[in-house]
């Protein structure tokens, strides 16, 4: 169920939130968190869907906070706010409010949503598009637990990640880095399996501008201390492939491009094949919602790691 308000207020979106839980019991009761989403317009609908799917593990609250621009010929847009409650089967196990401010409405964006913030709850906000330069000075990120960006949604990813390490703060995180967990759980394990030879140096092979395919040799730079060398991949959409080369041979995990399984390889000839399908945007979502702590290998590998390794390729 949509219900659109029209010209109105966040107090009246919340008076009609009470109303809606009183008339169908449930509704608004049970949620562990209040998810922000600062979003464009053209971001809005793809990413309301993406906090369905995430709800369904974290029951939450979301507010999609998209200011309307004045378009050519309209350049004094009048100060409002239309808004949506979206509920029941438009809203997967949370409820939605789009809020839509125009004008004036748009310049006080905590202000705006104050009023329908879970009390009591952690606050988590989630930029599905060009995020600001500064998560945590951002009226919307400064009162949140956790702030969330996409490199990967942005123009230059890369370069966007460097200008988000410049002004990182504790709880900031990007999408990349969810990504790449499964790589760098599959990665831990295979270290972890005897013989213990040293690594020697690293190769991981994929599209070289894509975020998660940087931080993930970020990090194994800095984990392991060695030479990490990043090889274009033609048509790969992500990461494809990486090469652990130690003492007694190399450690080759390969996913094909269009393939969704992965093979292990060992120096011992041993195989094992993984499924490893692309992570969706909701389950980077779901997992990104998981921990509303600080991610401090996060924090190190994005500020001190990604430059030098960005640096060392440069060079």
């Amino acid at each position: 169920m949509i219900i659109t308000l029209t010209s109105t207020t966040s107090s009246k979106v919340a008076a009609r939130l009470v109303r809606l839980r009183e008339e169908g019991g449930a509704v608004a009761l049970g949620r562990v968190l209040t998810l922000i989403i600062s979003a464009p317009p053209e971001h809005v609908e793809r990413a309301v869907d993406a906090a369905n799917d995430a709800s369904r593990e974290h029951p939450c609250r979301v507010l999609v906070v998209s200011p309307q621009a004045a378009t050519e010929g309209d350049a004094d847009l009048a100060d409002g706010l239309d808004a949506e409650i979206r509920v029941g089967g438009d809203a997967g196990a949370s409820e939605v409010i789009v809020l839509r401010p125009r004008g004036g409405a748009a310049t006080e964006l905590d202000s705006l949503v104050m009023p329908l913030l879970l009390p009591d709850a952690p606050i988590v906000t989630w930029w599905p598009a060009t995020p600001p330069d500064s998560p945590s000075a951002d009226p919307l990120g400064a009162m949140a637990q956790r702030r969330i960006t996409d490199a990967l949604e942005c123009s230059a990813p890369i370069e966007r990640l460097l200008r988000l390490a410049e002004d990182h703060a504790p709880g900031d995180t990007d999408l990349a880095w969810a990504r790449a967990t499964l790589w760098r759980g599959l990665i831990a394990a295979a270290l972890d399996e005897p013989p213990f030879t040293p690594v020697l140096s690293i190769t991981i092979r994929g599209n070289t501008a894509h975020p998660s395919l940087v931080l993930l040799g970020a990090w194994l730079r800095q984990t392991l201390d060695v030479p990490v060398t990043l090889e274009e991949v033609a048509d790969a959409p992500a990461l494809t492939g990486v090469v652990l080369h130690r003492e007694n041979g190399d450690v080759v995990m390969e996913r094909p491009v269009d393939s969704t399984i992965l093979k292990i390889s060992e120096p011992s000839g041993v195989s094992h094949r993984v499924s490893l399908p692309l992570r969706t945007l909701s389950d980077s979502l779901i997992e990104d919602l998981r921990r509303l702590d600080p991610d401090d290998v996060y924090g190190e590998v994005l500020t001190t790691a990604l430059p030098a390794l960005v640096g060392e390729s440069a060079g």
